[in-house]
C-alpha cells in the first residue's frame, strides 16, 4: 500500500489497482463520528461552514487523515450537546470512526484523536 496524492492504494493486481482518496477516508469518519448520540456537528471554521452548506463535503470538515507505516491516523475536531459527557461520548466516536473506516475501505485504523472544539447549547443536528 502506498500513500500519494490521490489517496492510499489498497491493491495491485493484473486487474489494475484500487486506490482510496483521502477525502473518501475523511467522509466516513465525519459521517460515523456525526452518528454519535451527543454530537452536535463536526467542527471547522467560518469558510469551512459557509461552503459546507453546498454540498456533501461538510462531512469531511473537522477531519484529518494521516497514513503512516500502512496505518490510517484520524484527527476528529466536532462540537458537542451540552448535558452529554465528553469522555463517554469521544470513545464512542473512537470506536464508531475505527470500525467504520476498516469496514469500509479495508485500511488500518492505528488512532482516532478526538478534540472537542465547543459545548453547543442547542442541537445543531
Amino acid at each position: 500500500m502506498a500513500e500519494d496524492r490521490k489517496g492510499y492504494k489498497i491493491r495491485e493486481d493484473q486487474l489494475g489497482e484500487i486506490q482510496i482518496a483521502d477525502e473518501v477516508v475523511a467522509i466516513t469518519a465525519g459521517l460515523a463520528a456525526t452518528e454519535v448520540e451527543g454530537v452536535s456537528s463536526m467542527a471547522g471554521n467560518i469558510t469551512n461552514d459557509i461552503i459546507s452548506r453546498l454540498g456533501p463535503k461538510n462531512l469531511s470538515r473537522g477531519v484529518r487523515v494521516f497514513m503512516d507505516n500502512r496505518k490510517v491516523s484520524v484527527d476528529v475536531a466536532l462540537n458537542i450537546s451540552y448535558g452529554y459527557s465528553i469522555p463517554e461520548v469521544s470513545a464512542k466516536v473512537q470506536e464508531k470512526v475505527k470500525n467504520a473506516i476498516e469496514t469500509m475501505t479495508g485500511l488500518d485504523v492505528a488512532c482516532v484523536n478526538v478534540r472537542i472544539a465547543e459545548v453547543c447549547m442547542k442541537d445543531e443536528k
